[in-house]
């Protein structure tokens, strides 16, 4: 899909969303946001850092550049690349970090080093990719007990085991 200067298209259920960026000063010249491939469900944010060098397990706040305008009842998930994942163990230790429709600060991404040896980002490389959902937000009411299932309070590894 086609993007212009400040805007990105998400589809969200079927219905065509846009997500429209403003450029801070530190960003005149780095792409917005963008899908790798058609299919892609991720949109790549990039550093505008000149350079990040991520000590192991340290973790970072790092900028983007942007400021993001979300329609009404859709969020921004940040969720790791699973390149830089893999091959030199930088996540989010916040996976996925939700971004709110009402919040209009710069898009930051919080990064940490799990492997063995430092790390070093450029600017302009792809550090993280959102993803764009519709979210509900139903109503919350307190009442003195909730139903039962078969399942019932079972929790963590408690299902298909006898």
């Amino acid at each position: 899909m086609p993007q212009r200067r400040g805007l990105s298209h998400a589809v969200v259920e079927g219905v065509t969303a846009t997500v429209r960026f403003t450029r801070l000063p530190s960003n005149p010249d780095l792409p917005l946001p963008g899908r790798a491939t058609d299919q892609a469900a991720g949109y790549d944010v990039r550093s505008v850092e000149d350079t990040v060098t991520l000590q192991p397990g340290e973790i970072r706040l790092v900028p983007t550049g942007l400021v993001m305008e979300l329609p009404e009842g859709v969020e921004c998930q940040v969720r790791p690349r699973s390149g830089l994942a893999l091959k030199h163990g930088i996540t989010l230790p916040n996976s996925p970090g939700t971004i709110d429709p009402d919040y209009r600060g710069e898009l930051g991404v919080i990064l940490q080093n799990l492997g063995p040896a430092p790390v070093t980002l450029d600017r302009g490389e792809r550090i993280a990719q959102l993803v764009f959902a519709r979210f509900e937000a139903p109503d919350v009411l307190e009442v003195d007990h909730v139903s039962d299932t078969q399942r019932g309070s079972g929790g963590f590894g408690s299902t298909g085991t006898t």
